[in-house]
């Protein structure tokens, strides 16, 4: 019979993990019952076999009593995995101080509840399998899933699906980029921080005539950061919406990447490519409703990079290990399903910066305790 343990593999993972993370999974409410699973470790190995490698609840109690760790059935595994929702967004929390170029200043968000939304699809395993959009919010300071929403794909992204709060400050990407949701957000009292779109957000002059942003992005020199004021239709009616495009050029193989994708997908779809498309793949670009007084312009792409640093490791995660078997009956179970995913696409990250900054042992070194 093949070895199924992987215990080399998992002594190498252990590496990486924040420093005392078992004695955590007591005090956080993750191993209060020690039935049948005794320990911390066997707790975490099981919960990942489900949500690292996708396998459905059952089939993760079968792998784990294959594997001689422990013998329980697909309703403890579950029942686990809902117990342990504050113990990964811990671990996420104290990984993502690890991640090189993730740190910005606190005084960003003494003011605001910084919060991170976005939408992904999950196509669940089978013949039967039905594809699913989550919509969900974090804490970018917490990691704190807040809003968890599930819909069939014919629902799409907007900013209207989270409830928004005073001094909300809300950070997305380009599918959020819409005049509504920028309205709804002021309405309620927050502001946004959004990857720009300029299909879906048509940036206007004071004197509302629209604004042409290819001349202002050619006269950015290298690192320099532009900062306009613009304003946008109000879509209900004909006042306008006063925000800031602030942009900065990209490196030089960034741009080279960027223009790549656009020509495969315009190839793809067999569509040209606008000139103006081509400019705007040079730079990063966001739209804010934020205010000079309380953010300089370096300070909002600082922001916008702490935000940018948590979205890559999401999007690795799906790309590397795919997301399914979405426990959608509880709302609970949906909760901490997500957080066990963030802590894996961070983990995957840490072990990913691990390699691409080089030690030549290829893990971390922990002080002694």
């Amino acid at each position: 019979m093949a070895d199924l343990s992987g215990q080399e593999d998992w002594d190498f993972l252990k590496r990486f993990l924040p420093d005392g993370w078992t004695d955590k999974a007591g005090s956080l409410g993750a191993l209060v019952r020690k039935r049948k699973i005794l320990d911390a470790e066997v707790l975490l190995r099981v919960l990942l076999i489900h949500l690292a490698d996708g396998k459905s609840l059952r089939t993760t109690s079968a792998y784990a009593k294959e594997a001689g760790l422990c013998d329980v059935n697909d309703t403890a595994v579950l029942n686990r995995l809902r117990a342990s929702s504050v113990w990964f967004r811990w671990m996420s929390v104290e990984l993502l101080k690890d991640l090189k170029g993730s740190r910005f200043s606190s005084k960003l968000n003494k003011r605001y509840r910084i919060r991170l939304v976005d939408g992904s699809i999950v196509n669940e395993p089978g013949a039967t399998g039905a594809d699913w959009r989550i919509h969900y919010s974090f804490s970018l300071t917490s990691l704190a899933c807040d809003t968890f929403k599930i819909t069939d794909t014919r629902v799409g992204e907007c900013l209207q699906r989270f409830p928004i709060e005073k001094d909300d400050l809300i950070i997305g990407d380009r599918a959020y980029c819409k005049r509504k949701g920028v309205k709804y957000v002021l309405e309620n009292g927050g502001d946004v921080l959004l990857r720009y779109n300029s299909g879906n957000l048509p940036l206007l002059t004071q004197k509302g005539k629209p604004l042409s942003l290819v001349d202002h992005l050619k006269s950015l020199k290298d690192g320099e950061v532009g900062d306009l004021d613009v304003w946008v239709r109000d879509p209900d009616n004909k006042s306008l919406i006063k925000g800031r495009f602030c942009s900065i050029k990209k490196s030089k193989e960034a741009v080279e990447k960027s223009i790549k994708q656009i020509e495969r997908t315009a190839s793809r779809k067999q569509r040209k490519i606008n000139p103006e498309t081509l400019v705007f793949a040079e730079y990063v670009c966001v739209f804010t409703t934020l205010t000079r007084y309380s953010f300089k312009k370096n300070d909002i792409l600082q922001l916008y990079r702490g935000r940018w640093q948590v979205e890559l490791a999401f999007k690795r995660l799906k790309s590397i290990a795919g997301i399914g078997s979405l426990p959608k009956y509880h709302e609970d179970s949906c909760i901490a399903w997500l957080q066990g995913k963030m802590f894996i696409a961070l983990l995957v990250e840490r072990i990913y910066q691990e390699a691409e900054f080089f030690s030549p042992w290829g893990y971390p070194v922990h002080a002694p305790r």
